[in-house]
């Protein structure tokens, strides 16, 4: 017997090809799925029924948000270009070693929450997305920091710079954090903000009157762009796949993260990620963004608070003192500790310990 193996993206283009192929088989599990309007009735039957979406619904999904572009600061976006898999691609790519296996929709999302949340993530990097973006420099070098993508930027040796730059409000100034020597502090008063705007907005017209100048005397643009700042917007492919996507967005939708990429990521899972991959998605907001991870130290200050709590018959949530009695012997010389710090905050947010009120 011959097989026939075809490699199918789901990219969706925006009029699908009018084409009759057989889905071919080995005797262990499916060579590829194709998703084309003409092939919904054998999708659907394949899928027992369930609530997965047709491929002529995934395809009229995905068209609808293809080129959307979601807006991102004040002159920034995310939109999707294209996409290949779904959730049963992470569901067919971890169930190749034993066949196809049960097929229901409510299997799919507990193998998918299994595998995320025990970090099985090879299944994930079988499905991929395409993004164009568009984000100011500043926030580019940080997005560029993760290298499992796939980039094609645009360039301003051969064209000209993107006559853009990301402007600041008066009221979205921030002072520098006084613990984080890379984060940000509380907003500054406004009547400062007022001055810090007006003074941004002097300084990006003179860069790009220089710039221009320079362009027009006939520089060459290569040698002309060396001084335009980092608030100049410019655009990319990016590419990546879904377990990495995952992994990016975890790092930069966290509150740690600077605000400006926090509100680049977040536009990518909620407008993008979460509708074409909404089990994953789920999965990804309670086992990465909404967990709470314990360390062996965590684990050992909980179990001494609670053996002391017992002694006393008191009930959480517990006093400063009652940490700090619990707290782990190497930090109890620190004047600073960060992650004393941060396990004061996860038993915090478990309700272990008492917020205080400022």
């Amino acid at each position: 017997m011959t097989f026939v193996v075809i490699t199918v993206m789901l990219c969706y283009p925006v009029t699908a090809p009018a084409k009759t192929v057989k889905q071919r088989r080995r005797p262990t599990c499916t060579i590829f799925r194709l998703c084309l309007p003409e092939f919904a009735q054998m999708a659907t039957n394949e899928c027992h029924g369930e609530d997965r979406l047709s491929a002529e619904q995934r395809l009229a999904q995905v068209n609808q948000l293809r080129w959307q572009k979601f807006p991102v600061l004040d002159d920034g976006f995310v939109c999707l270009v294209d996409v290949m898999g779904d959730d049963s691609s992470i569901v067919q790519a971890a169930r190749v070693s034993y066949g196809e296996g049960t097929r229901k929709v409510s299997d799919d999302r507990t193998l998918i929450r299994y595998l995320l949340r025990h970090r099985h993530t090879t299944p994930f990097e079988m499905a991929e997305i395409k993004f164009l973006v568009r984000v100011p420099m500043d926030c580019w070098r940080q997005w560029v920091r993760h290298r499992t993508a796939n980039i094609n930027e645009y360039s301003t040796r051969y064209s000209l710079a993107i006559d853009a730059s990301q402007t600041t409000q008066a009221d979205q100034w921030r002072s520098q954090a006084e613990s984080n020597r890379q984060g940000s502090g509380q907003a500054l008063p406004e009547v400062m903000g007022q001055s810090l705007t007006s003074e941004e907005k002097s300084l990006q017209d003179q860069l790009r009157r220089v710039y221009q100048s320079r362009i027009d005397t006939g520089v060459a643009r290569e040698q002309a762009r060396k001084d335009l700042p980092l608030s100049t917007y410019t655009e990319a492919y990016w590419k990546i796949d879904l377990h990495n996507l995952l992994h990016f967005l975890a790092l930069r939708m966290d509150s740690h993260a600077q605000l400006e990429i926090r509100q680049y990521a977040t536009a990518l899972g909620e407008k993008i990620v979460a509708p074409l991959f909404p089990i994953v998605w789920e999965s990804f907001l309670d086992y990465r963004m909404n967990a709470t991870f314990l360390t062996r130290l965590d684990s050992a200050v909980i179990q001494r608070l609670m053996a002391s709590a017992a002694a006393k018959n008191a009930a959480p949530p517990y006093s400063e003192t009652d940490f700090l009695s619990a707290q782990d012997p190497a930090w109890a010389g620190m004047n600073r500790s960060r992650e004393r710090d941060e396990c004061r905050t996860k038993l915090q947010n478990l309700g272990l310990l008492e917020i205080p009120i400022h």
